[in-house]
């Protein structure tokens, strides 16, 4: 009987020592951790709610030439999440893929492909109206990050010459990509505090501070450019033509003050963005100039010593049979000086003077020019053009590109080429960066030849020439249309042309030159001097003004200068 009863309390005393045991146990473990090794706790706290994140870096503005912006970044918020978070608050995912406008299966579809990651994007660069919007519907393992976005103030009338970033912040196209290095910073490191749900608390520490990118100023003058982009839009809609190309360049400094292509797009508006819209033409499509390329066997014939500006041509019967071909001009001109060839833009007297110079002294004259080179404009895509060495030509060959036939150019290049002769021969390289020092980088035309074609090119811009179209009112005008047939699968198209006009204001002592191309127009004429001289009128004439650039004529009556509306569309 008292054996019976002793058990029963043994037992409940074991039980009572093992549990007075645990507890000792327990808090001498606490102590132990909270005390002698509380760094370990603090360390595993941190792997779980610590993270070091990105910094942002601010990308460098585009500025023009006078300081007025053409790319600049705005902060934006992006959506992210941690997968295996989400994963697990399936009964979310109904809130968020409503909110994020997907279904439910997209979403779900993203979380499975992200599995096994820390970090997945929901949603990039929204307002940060929205993205408050979706961090209040408080759902685990959905954060936000700070980013940048890329917008364009000049919208459409720059898209081609300043290009765009994508969501990363890259450039890729035009001046984004040529000077993406210049253009971007470098991300900063900061440990962040974030909650159980992963949304970060608490900025800890900056471990490296964000270096943003440095401005770039281009040489670009946002009014001219705009300027070129309005008239050029509207003479491609007004003749229902494929597209057309306008460059504008100081003859001093080789700067590009606008650069404009159509079709265009605007780099503010992705949703609609059409890759094939993207290519700068100016730079990447190769044309056959026509006869804007005379003036420069003209100026190979001067330089041979045997002709003189008033050296006769006979050009009867308005036709010359050379091998198969038959090369004819608009009409029978007869006897022509050299200067009235210009004038007149007569392709049997360009040919004949052609033919009684050699093949080689005609292509040094026109690589001289910068022809068959890149112009080294730095703007991605861009061509060097195309010119076979004389051992290569036949005497049609020879015959023809004496008027801009077999040989191939982009408007850079053309705009580059007549700088040299409104620069009394010396040649200057284009570039996009605003410098204020004159380039005078080596002559490639002797100056009296210069004169001597200026001379010429401003009777072919005058009432009894091609280009008339072109005439300013105030100002003496130098320059030469040109039209060409449209190769088409090897042949030239008898109803496709290119109109184009070159030329340079004032006369008298060249400040700029335009290049304007006019692609398939099907509508209100064809040549040159009827749809790319007008254009050169319209923004030559208030870039005149803009520059302030003095008459040099006063007295010569025109056409009424245009009215200069320099307002943007984005």
């Amino acid at each position: 009987m008292k054996r019976a009863n002793i058990i029963p309390g043994f037992r409940f005393m074991l039980v009572v020592a093992m549990l007075l045991l645990t507890t000792l146990a327990l808090l001498l473990r606490a102590a132990y951790l909270q005390i002698w090794h509380s760094d370990y706790l603090q360390k595993q706290g941190n792997a779980r709610y610590l993270r070091v994140v990105s910094d942002a870096p601010y990308r460098g503005m585009i500025l023009d030439r006078n300081g007025e912006p053409l790319a600049i970044s705005t902060p934006v918020e992006s959506i992210w999440a941690q997968p295996e978070v989400l994963a697990e608050a399936r009964d979310q995912w109904p809130r968020l893929a409503r909110k994020l406008e997907i279904s439910q299966s997209e979403l779900a579809k993203q979380i499975r492909h992200h599995q096994g990651k820390e970090f997945m994007y929901l949603k990039r660069q929204v307002s940060p109206e929205f993205a408050r919007s979706v961090s209040a519907l408080d759902i685990p393992g959905v954060s936000l990050q700070r980013e940048y976005r890329r917008y364009y103030p000049a919208g459409e009338a720059a898209g081609h010459i300043v290009g765009f970033t994508n969501v990363d912040d890259i450039g890729q196209e035009g001046v984004e990509l040529a000077y993406n290095d210049w253009l971007s910073g470098k991300p900063g490191r900061k440990r962040v505090l974030k909650d159980r749900l992963g949304n970060i608390v608490e900025s800890v520490e900056s471990i490296s501070l964000p270096e943003p990118g440095r401005d770039l100023v281009l040489s670009i003058d946002r009014r001219i450019q705009y300027l070129a982009y309005r008239e050029l839009k509207e003479a491609v809609a007004q003749h229902k033509a494929k597209g057309g190309t306008a460059v504008v360049m100081d003859v001093r400094t080789g700067e590009v003050l606008a650069m404009v292509n159509q079709p265009g797009f605007n780099p503010n508006n992705r949703k609609n963005f059409r890759s094939r819209y993207f290519r700068n033409r100016a730079v990447t499509d190769l044309f056959e100039p026509g006869s804007t390329l005379k003036p420069f066997t003209i100026a190979a014939a001067l330089e041979s010593g045997n002709f003189s500006p008033r050296s006769l041509v006979n050009t009867s019967p308005g036709a010359v049979l050379i091998g198969s071909k038959k090369i004819r001009d608009e009409r029978n001109y007869g006897w022509l000086t050299l200067t009235r060839v210009i004038e007149k833009s007569s392709n049997v007297g360009a040919a004949k003077i052609a033919l009684q110079l050699g093949k080689q002294s005609i292509w040094d004259m026109l690589t001289r020019v910068g022809f068959g080179e890149e112009t080294h404009s730095g703007l991605p895509g861009e061509v060097s053009g195309l010119i076979n060495p004389p051992d290569q030509w036949a005497k049609l060959d020879h015959a023809t590109i004496s008027f801009g036939y077999g040989i191939s150019v982009t408007s850079l290049q053309l705009a580059r080429a007549y700088a040299a002769i409104a620069n009394n021969g010396y040649m200057v390289n284009p570039t996009l960066v605003r410098t204020d020092a004159v380039k005078l980088e080596h002559r490639v035309l002797p100056v009296e030849i210069t004169h001597q074609l200026r001379y010429m090119l401003e009777r072919a811009a005058g009432t009894k020439g091609t280009g008339q179209a072109a005439d300013i009112a105030h100002y003496r005008v130098a320059g030469k249309t040109g039209t060409v047939h449209k190769l088409i699968d090897g042949q030239y198209a008898e109803e496709r042309y290119m109109g184009l006009f070159a030329g340079m204001v004032p006369a008298s002592n060249p400040r700029l030159v335009m290049v304007v191309t006019i692609d398939d127009p099907h509508r209100g004429g064809y040549f040159g001097g009827q749809i790319a001289a007008p254009v050169f009128r319209k923004v030559m004439s208030g870039a005149l003004r803009l520059l302030n650039i003095a008459p040099d004529q006063p007295n010569k009556p025109g056409q009424q200068v245009v009215q200069v509306n320099l307002r943007p569309a984005v």
